[in-house]
């Protein structure tokens, strides 16, 4: 079975969860139409909302009972991820998200950057209503790493990274929102295991070492180029271990080994939760990473 036919078995265990983060994410959106429009769209787009999902079968899993406040939570944590698209988009001069028309395509790249700034704006109204020191901290830490990933990224374009840095960028970048969804998560409850930041961190190193991998082997089914990146200067894993661009294909089996080693570690942060249909699912999304 593809990845994509699992995840939606998975997905189907917080049907409802997720339906009441959309109703979240859409309810903060009022602008001037035609923009306010757009924005509702890209948001309604085709997505995983993969970070929300793992918190959900993670609070199950541990018998954690699912409140009002973590729905307003989870989907502060979507509003900053969509945000960074749009941002990305305009960065990289992306000219399709999710098979649509990017926002900065259609209105400009000076509206792009404020339509970005004004989702991350509301989902930091949430997390301020939320009341938690904790919570806001964790928040204004990651979406600073993030900025820092970025810059990085930038002032080392057609440089070839130690595997070291490619880690650290994309911990930076990527990794890092994973780890603050089920970390929050948890301090919402009142819960909070190193055991659950732990397997947040490394699931999102792995999920960004397959997103890697897709890049070039078969980013074309979801609206970019193959190898995309690559040609772009931003030299990731494949390119990495196969110390160049010249045989990347033979990288992107290097990389398959480094992608299972995250997998791996992800696993082994579960293991202390008791036994059920949610741990299994995390267990099953965890190894599913590996199917490109």
């Amino acid at each position: 079975m593809s990845f994509d036919s699992e995840y939606k078995q998975i997905l189907s265990l917080a049907e409802d969860d997720i339906r009441r983060v959309n109703e979240e994410i859409l309810n903060t959106i009022s602008v001037a139409a035609p923009l306010n429009e757009e924005l509702l769209e890209f948001l309604k787009a085709p997505s995983k909302r993969i970070r929300p999902l793992l918190a959900f079968l993670y609070l199950r899993s541990a018998n954690i009972k699912i409140t009002d406040r973590h729905y307003s939570l989870l989907s502060a944590i979507e509003l900053i991820h969509n945000a960074s698209l749009i941002h990305d988009d305009i960065i990289d001069e992306c000219g399709t998200r999710r098979g649509r028309t990017a926002i900065h395509k259609s209105f400009g790249n000076k509206l792009a950057v404020i339509s970005g700034d004004y989702i991350l704006a509301n989902a930091m109204q949430k997390v301020a209503d939320l009341n938690s020191p904790k919570i806001l901290k964790s928040f204004s830490e990651t979406m600073k790493n993030m900025c820092i990933g970025e810059i990085n990224q930038q002032f080392n374009l057609f440089k070839i990274p130690t595997i070291e840095q490619y880690i650290e960028k994309s911990t930076e970048k990527t990794a890092n929102l994973f780890k603050t969804t089920i970390e929050t998560s948890l301090i919402l409850s009142e819960k909070e295991t190193f055991e659950g930041e732990n397997f947040g961190l490394n699931f999102g190193i792995a999920f960004q070492i397959r997103d890697d991998i897709l890049n070039v082997v078969s980013c074309e089914k979801f609206g970019k180029p193959v190898n995309n990146d690559v040609e772009c200067g931003i030299y990731n894993a494949p390119v990495i271990l196969a110390g160049g661009k010249e045989n990347i294909m033979g990288g992107v089996e290097k990389t398959y080994i480094l992608l299972n080693n995250y997998i791996d570690k992800s696993k082994k942060y579960l293991s202390s939760l008791e036994d059920s249909v949610y741990k299994e699912a995390l267990i099953k999304l965890t190894g599913e990473l590996v199917n490109v």
